[in-house]
This record gives C-alpha cells, structure tokens and sequence, in this order.
C-alpha cells in the first residue's frame, strides 16, 4: 500500500510530459490535464488516509508538480501570450521560490518545498487556469494567478528564513 501514492505522484509527471505532445487546449490536452489534477489530489490523500506518507512521496509529489508547472508554462505560452510584466513576474516568483530552496537545502541539508495553504492556492489557480480560459481574459487570469503564487513563494522563503527546523507540513505563516 505504502507504494501507491508515489506510483500515482509518477503516473502525473508521465501524464505532464504527455502534454507537451498533445494540441493545447484541445480534448486530448483536457483529458490528460484532468488526469493530472486527479492524480495531483489523489496520492496525498492516500498517503494520508491509509498511512502511506513518506519522504519519498514528499519529493516526488513535489517534483511532480514542479514538472507539471515547467510543462505547462511552456505548452501554454504561445496561446496565452503572456507581457513582459507577466514573463518577468513569472521569472521573479520562480526566483523566490529557488532562494526557499536553496535555504531549505542550507540550513537543512534538504531538499524541500512547504506543503502550506498558500501554495495548495497557488497549484489549485495555477490548475483552474486553462479550464478558465474559455470564460474569463487571459489577462486577468495570469494577474489571479500570479498574485496568489507571489504570495505563497514570499510566505514560503519567509517561513524557511525563520524557522529553527524544517517543517515541511506546515500550513501557513500564521500557523505554527
């Protein structure tokens, strides 16, 4: 059982890499994508509910989800056409996050990425964001989106900056 979770954590990064061989926003995109986010939600409440967590599964659910941002940024980029101020701001975010990292990995001797109520936020804005796309102005969905994943990243490298140990559950700033 204990090797469930990681299997489903794998299957999301096989099923991101899949999307950059399929048209974006097409059917065949929405199908992968939404197995992704099942795939995204399902590992971590298995691993929760049967008992199953593990440093292992932390990375690779982690790693999972860098992979399917990385993919998503450069399968979406030519439909969203996003400013500079957007690209730059993109890049300013991935900046703070990498300095969490680095921090983690410093004061740690770890690799880590927090599993806080911000950055839940931002994986769920960054997920709703192609499903969005036929409703809402791109524009505004990237300033949604960017706004939330700013927060998380500066919450995120405030939390590693500051604290004595490493906490990878920890849920928010606010919350010891």
């Amino acid at each position: 059982m204990k090797v469930i979770p990681n299997c489903i954590s794998f299957s999301r990064i096989v099923f991101s890499l899949m999307l950059i061989f399929v048209k974006p926003l097409s059917e065949g995109f929405y199908v992968l994508y939404i197995a992704c986010g099942i795939s995204d939600i399902l590992d971590g409440f298995i691993a929760r509910r049967f008992g199953a967590a593990s440093r292992l599964g932390e990375k690779l659910d982690s790693i999972a989800d860098m992979i399917m941002t990385g993919v998503l940024i450069a399968v979406l980029y030519p439909t969203l056409k996003p400013t500079a101020e957007i690209v730059l701001w993109i890049a300013l975010i991935a900046i703070v996050r990498l300095a969490s990292m680095v921090t983690a990995l410093i004061k740690y001797k770890a690799y880590a990425v927090l599993h806080t109520y911000g950055n839940k936020a931002a994986g769920i804005a960054l997920f709703m964001l192609p499903l969005l796309l036929p409703y809402i102005s791109k524009a505004v969905l990237l300033y949604i989106v960017c706004t939330i994943a700013s927060i998380s990243a500066a919450e995120e490298l405030v939390i590693q900056l500051t604290s004595k140990e490493l906490q990878v559950n920890r849920q928010s700033i606010f919350v010891k």
